[in-house]
């Protein structure tokens, strides 16, 4: 099957039925009323996430969703029936947006998650409604309203915790290969991956967490040299950003560090926030250096990569691994899975707090300000501890 991430689709909703004008004719009942009923109301299209797709490969031919109008109303007092609705699945992480407006219709981040896409229109109303005591024999009705419509842009952004960023090359399949139970394809020329592959890797019971590995990027990737940046969107919900080096390139002439370096402005250029997202280096293949030379060549790239002045260039982490052998992975999936249950305790309290927040919104003030006294008094009692900070320029613990 192709990964498709991304469909243009278009979706319109059914007319609502229009109401009719009817009155009550049978024998020995002169005057019998008004009885026509209203419209029924038209399809909607709705849009589901679904965990067993990870694909928008059933939107790349069929992009025309059309759902049936509602029946017109009936005499005998029958309101037509309603149209069914159209649902459509997409994968978990989908992000839907209106191709005319720009805005954002639906963000499907869980499964189960349901969005109204196009909503059906309201049936009309039969003389049944317009009936008084002053106007006994209503000869009016109204259509049924329209359906809306829209033009929609489907995009999937993968959900993932940590991203694999680096050259084609780099080592990156091969990685989550060795720490994860993906099996992407891997060989011995540049641009093997052509489309992302997601591992799941797991550090102990009850413990892991997802990698997303993307086809490599180039120099230009930003004007469309190579595969372009157009896979970068896989990787704006990750937490942390893994940069793969590859520290013995083919190319004798290659420059890791001005490769590394390119990779940063193709970051920027495609978007200022991914490229804040924090990033550890990881320098792969050391397997290829002899042993004795291992620390100089790593302290060299580490020392030239930061660089002074205007090119300085922050390194939050570095690991050295081999993909290849597994050495250093083991310690490198430890960090990462610290790095992310640290976040994940700090925004649960910080939902506690929120939730804390507004549940005492509806507290008497003199109950509010007792509670909030005794929580202060609680945070005076120490700090706690979080896990200790992030360690810096090449401490592989």
């Amino acid at each position: 099957m192709k990964f498709i991430d991304e469909a243009h689709i278009e979706v319109t909703a059914g007319d609502g039925g229009a109401g009719i004008v009817s009155f009550r004719r049978e024998k020995f009942i002169p005057r019998g009323g008004p009885d026509g009923g209203d419209g029924g109301r038209g399809g909607s299209i709705w849009v589901e996430a679904d965990r067993n797709l990870n694909t928008l490969v059933d939107y790349r031919y069929q992009r025309k969703f059309i759902a049936r109008n509602g029946e017109r109303g009936r005499g005998s007092d029958q309101y037509g029936a309603a149209a069914d609705d159209i649902e459509l699945r997409v994968p978990v992480g989908t992000q839907i947006r209106d191709e005319d407006s720009g805005e954002l219709v639906a963000d499907l981040t869980q499964h189960g998650q349901r969005e109204l896409l196009a909503k059906g229109g309201d049936g009309g109303f039969g003389n049944i409604r317009f009936k008084s005591s002053t106007n006994r024999a209503p000869r009016q009705s109204t259509p049924g309203h329209p359906g809306a419509h829209r033009r929609l842009h489907l995009e999937l952004k993968v959900l993932a915790d940590v991203g694999l960023l680096g050259l084609p090359n780099a080592g990156k399949s091969t990685l989550i290969a060795a720490i994860s139970n993906a099996r992407p394809k891997i060989a011995d020329y540049p641009f093997t991956t052509l489309h992302p592959n997601l591992g799941v890797v797991r550090v102990g019971p009850e413990k892991s967490f997802v990698v997303a590995d993307i086809p490599g990027l180039i120099e230009g990737a930003a004007d469309g040299a190579g595969l372009g940046h157009r896979f970068l969107r896989h990787l704006q919900r990750t937490r942390l950003l893994l940069h793969l080096v590859d520290l013995m390139p083919f190319d004798p002439n290659a420059d890791p560090v001005r490769d590394a370096r390119a990779i940063v402005r193709e970051l920027a250029k495609y978007d200022p926030e991914l490229a804040a997202k924090p990033r550890w280096l990881v320098l792969n293949k050391i397997d290829m250096i002899p042993a004795e030379e291992r620390r100089a060549r790593i302290d060299d790239f580490v020392k030239r990569l930061a660089g002074r002045g205007r090119s300085a260039m922050p390194i939050e982490r570095v690991f050295a691994i081999s993909g290849l052998t597994h050495e250093g992975c083991e310690p490198l999936c430890l960090a990462v899975n610290e790095y992310l249950e640290r976040i994940r305790a700090d925004e649960a309290g910080a939902d506690a707090d929120v939730r804390f927040d507004r549940d005492m919104a509806d507290v008497p003030a003199s109950e509010s300000a007792q509670v909030s006294a005794a929580r202060a008094h609680e945070g005076d009692a120490g700090p706690r501890g979080d896990g200790g900070d992030v360690v810096r320029d090449g401490d592989d613990r």
